[in-house]
C-alpha cells in the first residue's frame, strides 16, 4: 500500500526495539532547585502550608518516572524494576537525584530525567507562595548503564 501523504522523511515515529537484547538498564539523574533562605527555612521546619515538601516531591517525582511514556510522545512504556528518589537539603536549596532500573530492551535515562524534573515541579508548587523567584537549574543525566551503546558516566 502507498501513502501519497506521509513519507518516512522528517516523520516521528517510535524506535524499534523487538531485536534489541534484554539488558539490565540503570539511569541516574540530578537537579537543583535554589530557593530563598525564608523558604528553606520554613521547608526544613515543616513550615509549608500545602505540608512535607519532601514527601510529597519523592512521591510525585515516582509517579512521574511512572509516567514519563504519557508525557513524552516517542519514550517506550518500559517494565520499571525500581525507581527512587533522594533529596539533600543545602544552603541555598535542594538537590535531587532520581534512580531508575529496568531490564528491558531500552534505557530509562528519560525516566530519571523526569523523575527529577517532577520532584523539582512539586517542590517550586509546594513552596511558591514563600517564593515564586525558585529557579529550577542542572537537570541532566549522571549515568547510564546497559543496552546497546554501553555504559555513560558524566565527568
Amino acid at each position: 500500500m502507498e501513502f501519497t501523504h506521509f513519507n518516512s522523511e522528517g516523520r516521528a515515529r517510535m524506535v524499534e526495539v523487538t531485536d534489541k537484547d534484554e539488558t539490565k538498564r540503570v539511569a541516574i539523574a540530578e537537579g537543583f532547585i535554589s530557593m530563598n533562605q525564608e523558604t528553606l527555612e520554613k521547608l526544613n521546619e515543616g513550615k509549608i502550608k500545602k505540608g512535607d515538601v519532601l514527601s510529597v516531591a519523592q512521591v510525585a517525582g515516582i509517579m512521574g518516572v511512572k509516567k514519563t511514556s504519557d508525557l513524552i510522545p516517542m519514550c517506550h512504556n518500559i517494565f520499571l524494576t525500581g525507581a527512587d528518589i533522594k533529596f539533600q537539603v543545602k544552603e541555598n536549596g535542594v538537590y535531587i537525584v532520581s534512580e531508575v532500573k529496568t531490564v528491558g530492551k531500552t534505557g530509562v535515562e528519560i525516566e530519571a530525567l523526569t523523575g527529577v524534573s517532577v520532584a523539582a515541579l512539586t517542590i517550586y508548587d509546594m513552596c511558591k507562595s514563600v517564593d515564586k523567584g525558585m529557579t529550577i537549574e542542572y537537570v541532566r543525566l549522571l549515568k547510564k548503564t546497559g543496552g546497546k551503546s554501553g555504559d555513560f558516566t558524566r565527568e
